[in-house]
């Protein structure tokens, strides 16, 4: 028995020599400057602007032969679909701060932000029309690693950026 216990301290002592960790192993961790915006000018944000390429593509919504690409805390871009093989960008929705868009009855529920903004689209006329906004319903945005901005009571968070 005391061959088998001096045996495997041997190999637990050996391991180390083979498995060593060194400072080169860990990659620095990153860090983040947030975006802020005034919430006076975070709430006159949205608009409807001509296609532009997408960045940071996300989610992905189809709807009556329109799809809607998410370009995370960007907004969102909007391709006539009815043409599968054929996608034609029809515009960008600029929502500083958005990630998420649901569609019901052609009413837009899109998070901006910590706001929840109700959006009537007439694409044919590519126009919006805000119909409400829930202030204060999502949590601050985290940067990519967990850290929280520090900000005053009319400042947005909309998007961290890495130094």
């Amino acid at each position: 028995m005391k061959k088998i216990v001096v045996a495997f301290v041997c190999l637990v002592g050996l391991n180390s020599c083979f498995f060593s960790s060194t400072p080169d192993d860990f990659e620095p961790i990153a860090s983040y400057n947030p975006v802020i915006m005034e919430r006076s000018e975070f709430e006159q944000s949205v608009q409807v602007l001509p296609p532009t390429a997408i960045v940071n593509a996300g989610k992905i919504y189809i709807k009556d032969g329109f799809t809607f690409i998410n370009d995370v805390n960007r907004g969102f871009h909007v391709y006539n679909y009815n043409n599968p093989s054929n996608p034609v960008a029809v515009a960008f929705i600029k929502v500083p701060g958005a990630t998420d868009l649901s569609i019901r009855d052609n009413v837009l529920y899109i998070n901006q932000a910590v706001d929840l903004l109700t959006l009537l689209y007439d694409t044919s006329a590519n126009a919006l029309i805000i119909q409400d906004r829930d202030r204060d319903v999502f949590p601050e945005k985290k940067s990519p690693n967990g850290d929280m901005a520090s900000t005053s009571q009319n400042q947005i968070v909309v998007n961290w950026t890495q130094n």
